[in-house]
């Protein structure tokens, strides 16, 4: 405990107080705590849906721009600097850390919704209807919201691994704010980062056991009781904090390859054993209308149309706020694991990779719950953490790939923790990249009882709530983030001479020929370039 005082900030003590301030008023007074946070998220969703859709569009032709610009040949580094982690390690550990979980749940359920309870243009159940249902899922989870994730991590990865700043999202707002961002005004941002990952992780893992013992419940019957749901997040626990002290190049890599392969066996599994010719067909068709609608889905508000309006505000802003809520933690995490590859690599990786693992996933498990749907199973009738296990009960080996799903929900879930709790311990240590293991292990506990209390007090809706409402405030942090991040980045532009025009040009009626100039990076080139 003597370690732990010592190591820790002020930034830690403010986001407990924060946390603790939640988490009271959960237990104290929980209809009131969820008519109120109900009320304000509600309110922000309806005034300033269009903001979201802006803001979030903004993101996204932002990362655009920086891929496609010589900036992006900039390394997250040394200029000589290679990257840490192999590319398959990494893209499994920033694909568990973001929403791994998420796809197993709404993976079957989304889709399935948009077709077949509320849709999102057309008619609930017409064929119009499940066209959309597919669109508008790789829509919430694809490039735009990577684009959320791949912004904060970028930033944080940049002035940590390129200007030697500690990893602490206040340092990326110094080219806007200068010293001051080391003083009280920093502490504020950092102080509100860990207090959005606190009740981000405690929301989740409250939900995950609940999800959790929901699996269990329609496999095995087990009843669904608060003390179950308790277990599991004690076992949970025990596994990611154990997972988060061993350090990133072993607990976290391990479980998040475990994660991929299981996952892809998962997928591949339920690819061949269900209507294959038409997942693929299904998918095709998806991607190709998702890639033409998303500029108009982007800027969608319905502004004439109040049930579609109302469908938005539900689902899309809901998504976009929920992204930019646990984008600290998220972002901060694939920050850590990004050391050594350039600006285009990242963000083509991380914004290009996970959405089409997620438009195969969504494909796969949207065309399974919808054919069993139009089969007349009624899945659509089934709680949400049922519809997947529902789903694959309609088709060959269904409790045995229902089996394999529970158990890739519990890794996921141990992953996704583990890799908050590690972010926790970083910003709790002032930016650590090695945060000490007293405090890892106070953070992964502190966690763990926040959301055994609100289970048992039943204010996890609240706290869903209060996740969404901070990404009001977090947003306007991002915007900020995006101009800082710009003004240093073309700084370093300018100094390295990194333009699109080019260096040299051939002389006039000789020009470069590859089957006569040989191999220019080991001179041996017969042209003469002339310089410009």
């Amino acid at each position: 405990m003597r370690a732990f005082l010592a190591d820790t900030t002020a930034v830690f003590w403010i986001s407990l107080a924060l946390s603790a301030a939640i988490v009271l008023a959960g237990l104290l007074v929980p209809n009131e705590l969820l008519s109120l946070t109900a009320w304000l998220r509600d309110l922000i969703s309806a005034q300033l849906g269009w903001y979201y859709l802006l803001l979030v569009s903004a993101i996204l032709f932002f990362c655009l721009f920086l891929i496609l610009s010589p900036i992006g040949r900039i390394h997250l580094g040394e200029p000589d600097s290679v990257p840490e982690h192999s590319r398959g390690s990494w893209i499994a550990m920033l694909f568990s850390a973001g929403m791994g979980i998420g796809l197993i749940f709404y993976g079957a359920y989304e889709p399935l919704s948009h077709y077949a309870l509320n849709a999102p243009e057309a008619e609930v159940g017409s064929l119009d209807a499940l066209r959309d249902a597919m669109k508008y899922s790789f829509f919430h989870w694809g490039f735009s919201a990577w684009a959320i994730y791949g912004v904060v991590a970028l930033a944080l990865a940049y002035f940590t691994f390129r200007k030697k700043e500690r990893a602490l999202l206040s340092v990326t707002l110094k080219p806007l704010f200068g010293a001051r961002m080391d003083g009280p005004a920093g502490r504020v941002v950092d102080a509100t980062a860990e207090f959005a990952t606190v009740i981000s992780v405690a929301a989740s893992l409250g939900f995950g056991a609940m999800q959790i013992a929901g699996g269990l419940n329609f496999l095995f019957g087990v009843p669904r009781t608060p003390l179950l749901e308790i277990a599991i997040v004690v076992v949970a626990t025990a596994l990611y904090v154990a997972s988060a002290t061993s350090g990133v190049n072993s607990g976290v890599k391990l479980l998040s390859n475990l994660n991929m392969v299981l996952a892809s066996a998962l997928v591949c599994a339920c690819l061949l054993l269900g209507p294959t010719s038409q997942i693929m067909n299904a998918m095709v068709s998806a991607v190709g209308a998702y890639l033409q609608d998303l500029v108009r889905m982007s800027f969608r508000a319905a502004a004439y149309d109040v049930a579609q309006h109302a469908w938005i505000e539900r689902w899309t802003v809901f998504y976009w706020a929920w992204w930019l809520a646990g984008a600290p933690f998220t972002g901060a995490f694939i920050a850590r694991v990004s050391r050594g590859r350039t600006i285009r690599e990242f963000l083509l990786t991380v914004i290009v990779v996970p959405s089409v693992v997620g438009m195969v996933w969504f494909s796969t498990m949207g065309t399974l719950s919808t054919g069993a749907e139009i089969g007349g199973a009624g899945v659509s009738g089934l709680a949400v953490e049922e519809v997947l296990f529902g789903t694959l009960a309609q088709y060959p080996l269904g409790p045995a790939l229902s089996i394999v799903a529970n158990a890739l929900v519990f890794s996921f879930f141990v992953t996704s923790a583990d890799s908050a709790t590690y972010v926790m311990g970083s910003l709790s240590e002032g930016g650590s990249l090695r945060p000490h293991r007293p405090t890892l292990v106070v953070c992964g506990l502190l966690v763990s009882l926040i959301a055994t209390i609100l289970l048992l007090g039943g204010g996890l809706d609240a706290l869903q709530n209060v996740v969404i409402i901070f990404a009001l405030p977090f947003s306007v942090v991002v915007l900020l983030m995006m101009v800082a991040l710009y003004r240093e980045l073309d700084h370093e532009r300018r100094m390295m001479g990194l333009f699109i025009t080019p260096d040299a040009v051939p002389e006039r009626g000789r020009p470069y020929r590859s089957y006569e100039d040989g191999d220019p990076r080991r001179g041996s080139t017969s042209g003469r370039p002339s310089s410009k």
